[in-house]
């Protein structure tokens, strides 16, 4: 419980909808207690979320706003934000509260009043009913991407959790849009190591929009060892051999001087001869892949594996399990 007093008599009170959680953890109500002038009597209202990071939501268009004039029972009123951030009440008109927090909202409010005279001492209650957006926009390289009400104080790897966690090709940063800054994106590190991650477990807010970046992928497929996908991470770098070696090398009958290597362009998938015996004994360059690139290695078994077509290798590529680079 939290007391403070509050200038000009000014009773403010934030409440969120409690909401379950995809995690089934509740958040607990926290109570705020503000004390008014000896005039007028002490009020509560439960707000949903922590207390420190619910203040921090600005009112904005769509949201749902109940305000309340003590001592004038028909000032009561439900009223939506408009596109222009102005809302409609009694007596009073219109008034601008758009991009306010609640706390500011209010104090306007009776500043409005107090200025047409209307009343002298006015104390206004104004209560966050309904946010626009209720959730947390989880996108990107998530198990489910979608909308998820995380409201009250949460951190960024609960809406992560809530998404179902990360996909094998996720890449090493988030990209975080607040609702009340979307000007100003903030990119997180996903890093692993329990230290290292925690640091990075930022606050999230109802309204913010979180992408999970895709890292690069480069597959090996054919007559190998491994066929996958390796996850190109923090900006490594792989050539042709390397690749091959992450997939546990060459098998015996593969076709080494029959190797292509498919690249995906805006024309279409391009092919590259690959010589892996000139590679190896380093008479010719060994190629720096890009992401999406797959090196097929034929087997030199069989003429047809060798003839396969860049469609038909991508296909290959296509569901193979993804590795990620110790």
């Amino acid at each position: 419980m939290k007391t403070k007093s509050v200038s000009l008599g000014a009773l403010v009170f934030l409440a969120l909808p409690t909401v379950q959680c995809l995690a089934q953890d509740r958040v607990a109500p926290t109570e705020i207690r503000e004390q008014a002038p000896a005039s007028a009597p002490q009020s509560t209202s439960a707000a949903a979320g922590n207390s420190s990071s619910s203040p921090n939501l600005l009112i904005g268009p769509g949201d749902l706003l109940e305000v309340n004039l003590y001592g004038m029972p028909d000032f009561k009123t439900e009223v939506r934000v408009s596109s222009g951030g102005e809302i409609s009440l009694p007596l009073l008109g219109t008034a601008a509260v758009g991009g306010l927090s609640v706390e500011h909202a209010a104090t306007q409010i009776e500043h409005n009043l107090s200025k047409k005279g209307l009343f002298n001492d006015p104390h206004v209650t104004v209560f966050v009913k309904e946010y626009a957006t209720q959730g947390i926009s989880v996108l990107g390289e998530v198990q489910r991407p979608g909308i998820y009400p995380l409201l009250g104080e949460r951190k960024l790897y609960d809406a992560i959790s809530a998404a179902g966690g990360t996909t094998p090709k996720a890449g090493a940063s988030v990209l975080i849009t607040h609702r009340n800054d979307s000007q100003h994106p903030l990119q997180v590190p996903l890093l692993t190591g329990a230290a290292k991650s925690m640091k990075n477990n930022v606050p999230v807010e109802p309204g913010d929009t979180i992408v999970v970046s895709k890292a690069g992928v480069v597959y090996v497929v054919g007559d190998v060892h491994q066929p996958g996908g390796f996850v190109l991470e923090n900006g490594n770098d792989i050539t042709v051999l390397k690749a091959i070696a992450l997939a546990q090398g060459t098998n015996p009958n593969a076709a080494m001087d029959s190797a292509r290597l498919i690249r995906k362009t805006s024309e279409g998938p391009q092919e590259v001869p690959l010589s892996l015996k000139k590679i190896m004994a380093a008479k010719a360059p060994d190629p720096q892949l890009q992401p999406d690139d797959v090196v097929f290695v034929p087997g030199s078994a069989g003429k047809s594996a060798a003839k396969k077509g860049a469609e038909t290798i991508l296909q290959m590529a296509t569901g193979i399990a993804i590795w990620r680079i110790p």
